[in-house]
């Protein structure tokens, strides 16, 4: 097993006072009542933000690639909860990707924690990653599962830090940012999991706030920013954040179809095709170069309802 440090961060400090905050008037006059102690605390705990972390920060070993290159792959793992369909299967079929590719980093999202699974801590041990974690929603010790943001590394982590992106008051459904320094050939960089929210007015509010956050914490470093943005590229946030950072996939690829994400009808027709997963680049005082960037499914069949997005890096 890995040996997996967990603490606490600061992840809101402006966000309103947590939910949880409000039921504890009403749990204390609950508590008397043993039909609902059961209840109350499972709501306390799910409505708990975010900010628990679990980190191991040096892999089972340290490969040097040549060139000082880096693949980066980013993907959305569709927990399916309730029904986890495959989530197993699923798993050792990205775990496969990700060892064809020979992915350095991965940026993940709906990152299933179960009693019996935590998805995270699993690709860890299976590619002998670093890897740290930070549940977003959910509770697993309360309902048994929750999910969250992921980032694995075959390098070195250093220290994480977590931002909640929602400012909304409902405390059960949160959007998070997940960054981590790596310790790649050629220097340190900084890596980001992003998983944000549907409605369009609060994906815009989102991405500037991430996009403020990130410059803030980067500066003149470099930084992989990836993940679920839950927007496509015509909408204004995207536009928006391309003036900031590269989007890697269009540096490339200014006119191929770009899909990685299909709504279908019940009957199985597609109703809407969307690029909805990104890597951005905030290349900082540095030369890195993007050499390659795909869209890709798992070999063994669809690893989840979202491609997964290679970007392959090197440093000139």
């Amino acid at each position: 097993m890995l040996d997996i440090q967990e603490f606490n961060l600061e992840t809101c400090p402006d966000c309103p006072p947590p939910f949880s905050n409000r039921l504890r008037s009403l749990g204390r006059s609950l508590s008397r009542l043993p039909a609902f102690r059961r209840l109350v605390q499972q709501i306390k705990l799910v409505a708990e933000p975010a900010g628990t972390i679990s980190l191991r920060k040096a892999p089972v070993r340290i490969q040097r690639m040549p060139h000082q290159s880096l693949t980066v792959l980013s993907a959305n793992l569709w927990h399916d909860w309730p029904r986890f369909r495959r989530l197993a299967e699923r798993l050792e079929d990205f775990a496969r990707l990700a060892e064809n590719a020979r992915a350095d980093l991965l940026l993940l999202q709906e990152v299933a924690n179960l009693p019996s699974l935590h998805a995270g801590v699993w690709l860890a041990e299976r590619l002998g990653f670093s890897f740290v974690y930070s549940r977003s929603n959910g509770h697993r010790q309360a309902i048994g599962f929750e999910e969250g943001l992921a980032i694995l590394s075959r390098y070195p982590l250093g220290s994480p830090v977590l931002y909640q992106l929602s400012r909304g008051s409902n405390p059960f459904w949160r959007r998070m940012a997940l960054g981590v320094p790596v310790h790649a050939p050629g220097g340190d960089l900084m890596a980001f999991s992003i998983h944000l929210g549907i409605s369009g007015k609060q994906n815009t509010e989102q991405i500037a706030r991430l996009q403020s956050w990130v410059t803030w914490l980067t500066g003149d470093r470099p930084a992989l920013v990836g993940g679920d943005f839950n927007a496509h590229e015509t909408s204004r946030q995207i536009q928006n954040a391309r003036r900031t950072w590269r989007d890697t996939f269009r540096q490339l690829h200014p006119q191929a179809e770009g899909t990685t994400h299909l709504l279908r009808w019940p009957w199985g027709g597609t109703l809407l095709r969307q690029r909805l997963d990104y890597i951005f680049l905030h290349p900082g005082h540095t030369d890195w170069a993007v050499l390659e960037t795909r869209h890709l499914d798992s070999p063994g069949g669809p690893h989840s309802d979202h491609r997964a997005v290679l970007t392959r890096l090197q440093l000139f």
